[in-house]
Order: C-alpha cells, then sequence, then structure tokens
C-alpha cells in the first residue's frame, strides 16, 4: 500500500473516529429510535471537514489518472505539508523537510557550506537578499542588500521556492554556483549573472578592534550560539586595554538567536527591558537586563542590512538613551518565529507574536530609524575598519563617539 494511501485511510479514520467521539459525548445530542442525532449545526461542521478532505482524495486521483509524467509520491505529500502553511501568506512561515531542518540547524550552530548569503521571500514573491554575510563568497562576488536572486544554476526560483533555491546554492566546497540577480538601480531592473565558488562558511560572528588608540570596535555579523561568549571575551579585552568608548556595527547584520541578543544587550544596558514579544491573544513575555552592564560610551552602526535581532539591539539602546544609533534605516523584520520540530525529522516555522522595544515600538515593515542618518557613499564597496578611510559612516560614528568621550 503506498504512503499516500496510508495516509488518507488514516486521516478517514480520524475524522470517523471523531464523529463518533463527538455523538458519544455531546450533551445536546437527541435520541431517537436508538440513534444519535447530532446538532444541525454541529452536523453543517463535519460535513463540511468531509467535503473538504473529499476534494483532495478527488483531486490526488485526478492528477494520478491523468498527469503527464510520473509523480513523486514523497514530493506530492511534502507539497501538501507546504501548502499549508504557505496558505498563511507569510513569508516567515515554512514548513520544513527534514533536510530542510537539518540545513536550519547547521546555520544557527555557526557552519555551514555555501556562498553566505541571508534570504528572505518578498512581498513581490521574489527571494530577497537581506544581507551577505561578511567575508563570504556572495559578499565578495558583490552581493547586495535589497538584490533578488532570479535563478541558481540557470533554473528560476519563486519565493514559494527559495528552500530548494537555498538548497542549491549550497553545497561542498570548491564547486561553483550560478545565480541571476535583479538589482533595482535608479528606478531601473538590472539584470546581472554571477559565478560563485562555494567555500566552508564558518561564521566569525565577532571582530575587535581597538581605533585611534582609544576605541573599542566590535562588529557583529550575525547572532549565533556562539556570539555572545565571543562578544563577552572581545568586550573584556579592549576593557582591559582601557578603551574609552564602544563602536558596535551591526551593518549587514540579518539576526539571529534572540537569547544571544538578549545576553549581549544584558552586557550594554542599564536594568530594564530588552523587548518584548506579544501574540494574538495579548499575552506578553518581557526580556530583561540586570545592572551590571559596561559604562563605556556607546555609538551603534546600522544600514538596511540590519534585521531581526539586529534591530532588537539596535532599539533597546536607543529606548534606553544608552546610545546613538547611526546609518540608515534598518530592514523591519519584527516578528518571532518558533521553530517546532515534528515526529518524522521534519518541523514547522510558524510566526507566533510581534516583538516590540522597550518603549513599546513595533518595527515590523518600518525599522529601526537611526538617530543621525548618513548615506554610505555610493563609491564605497567595502565597510568596516579595514576600509575606515573610505567607510563614510563609520568615520561619522567615530566623530559622534569621541564627543560623547570628551
Amino acid at each position: 500500500m503506498s504512503k499516500k494511501k496510508i495516509i488518507t485511510i488514516s486521516v478517514i479514520l480520524l475524522i470517523l473516529t471523531n464523529i463518533v467521539t463527538f455523538g458519544l459525548t455531546n450533551i445536546l445530542s437527541l435520541q431517537f429510535n436508538n440513534k444519535v442525532i447530532v446538532p444541525k449545526k454541529e452536523y453543517a461542521e463535519i460535513s463540511s471537514v468531509l467535503e473538504e478532505y473529499s476534494k483532495i482524495l478527488l483531486l490526488e486521483s485526478i492528477i494520478e489518472e491523468d498527469y503527464l509524467r510520473d509523480v513523486d509520491q514523497d514530493k506530492f505529500i511534502e507539497g501538501q505539508f507546504k501548502g499549508v502553511v504557505q496558505s498563511l501568506e507569510d513569508p516567515y512561515s515554512q514548513y520544513l523537510t527534514e533536510k530542510e531542518y537539518k540545513s536550519l540547524s547547521e546555520e544557527t550552530s555557526g557552519s555551514f557550506g555555501g556562498i553566505g548569503v541571508i534570504v528572505t521571500p518578498g512581498d513581490d514573491n521574489l527571494i530577497t537578499v537581506v544581507s551577505p554575510i561578511e567575508d563570504t563568497p556572495g559578499e565578495r562576488a558583490g552581493i547586495r542588500s535589497g538584490d533578488k536572486i532570479i535563478k541558481v544554476d540557470g533554473e528560476e526560483y519563486s519565493a514559494e521556492e527559495m528552500d530548494e533555491a537555498v538548497e542549491v546554492m549550497k553545497g561542498e566546497p570548491n564547486t561553483d554556483v550560478s545565480l541571476t540577480i535583479m538589482r533595482r538601480d535608479n528606478n531601473v531592473n538590472e539584470m546581472i549573472d554571477m559565478d560563485i565558488t562555494r567555500e566552508k562558511i564558518r561564521l566569525e560572528t565577532v571582530k575587535s578592534n581597538i581605533i585611534d588608540d582609544n576605541i573599542g570596535y566590535i562588529k557583529l555579523t550575525s547572532f549565533d550560539e556562539l556570539t555572545y561568549d565571543d562578544f563577552k571575551k572581545a568586550l573584556e579585552e579592549l576593557e582591559n586595554s582601557n578603551v574609552e568608548g564602544l563602536l558596535i556595527d551591526l551593518r549587514n547584520n540579518p539576526g539571529g538567536l534572540l537569547d544571544s541578543t538578549a545576553d549581549i544587550a544584558n552586557e550594554l544596558l542599564d536594568k530594564g527591558d530588552i523587548v518584548y514579544t506579544e501574540d494574538k491573544n495579548g499575552k506578553r513575555e518581557y526580556l530583561k537586563s540586570d545592572e551590571s552592564h559596561t559604562e563605556l560610551p556607546l555609538v551603534v552602526l546600522v544600514n538596511e542590512g540590519s534585521a531581526s535581532a539586529s534591530e532588537i539591539l539596535a532599539g533597546a539602546i536607543q529606548d534606553h538613551n544608552r546610545g546613538e544609533i547611526i546609518g540608515t534605516t534598518t530592514f523591519g523584520k519584527g516578528v518571532v518565529q518558533r521553530i517546532k520540530p515534528l515526529s518524522d525529522g521534519s518541523a514547522i516555522k510558524l510566526t507566533i507574536s510581534e516583538y516590540f522595544t522597550p518603549n513599546g515600538t513595533s518595527i515590523h515593515g518600518i525599522g529601526v530609524k537611526p538617530d543621525i542618518e548618513v548615506e554610505l557613499n555610493e563609491d564605497v564597496e567595502v565597510i568596516g575598519v579595514e576600509n575606515l578611510n573610505e567607510d563614510n559612516q563609520l568615520k561619522e560614528a567615530m566623530d559622534v563617539l569621541k564627543e560623547k568621550i570628551k
């Protein structure tokens, strides 16, 4: 017996079992000639469910009999599962196959193979680059935040097929993958073809330097399981070097784990709220900082590639008046997903709540607006301390921090 038929029979048995259970237990049921009569309203609901599943079975039967090509039953069933979640029309909620779930777990652990770009489904149904990860093949190839990935290895992919596209972009180090990028520049769409060689991506999410002898600089490229420990170590080393101010660079940081972000915020903020989430029932959960934190004057750099967890950190610092936010308005991802593993190794990633900055501000679809807005000069291709003389955003942040130190 095929897997599809087993699932179909199981669904029918489940429905029938529920009907019988309902009929025996519902105290509103009426007895007539020793038969259970289900009240009209409940009968209509049960009939609707049966009609829905009978339509699914009919569609499957038509496809099986008339479709031109052979049907991969596993993909056919997985497609139904994906369709259930896609019907929510939420780009951040997904059904993950076993392979996709393992791949996602690799990314949050800090090591995976590929080209090093973070993508999200766009409202235009195109795969949208949140940001390239620093010092990865994708960044070196010139991929930018906001680029649309149209083709991978010559095959077109939409946002609904993003997981499949990501799997193709990943692969063994020293192998090549071709991308077709659509970039909107001066209201004109430009198509760009790129050949990129994959590498083993080990995310060094924390990089630190001392600038001008007295400014501590920490760049956070994402928030994974290792980020907080690395940040804590970098901060202690900078403080032991007697720096007089701290500059945190969150540009092109696509986010990551909320717990890691909260731990870092706790090292920077006074006692109070870091962020709170609210679900559809109005239930709130708060993450708070304690009294222990660095006293160094603080400035934070952000741009349109700063998303999710980066926005939580920037928003908390801004609401606490702990330091100036400098750069351009952030990406605007202000919803929280939870991943629930399923028994067969697959999982569902579901948007369960929206997050708010300590002052109650929602940034979803809006972003965090910087205190001091500074556009990056068009001719700047590399940002950070490696290009200090050309990175005008970083130079502005340094000037502001020097004034705070005075």
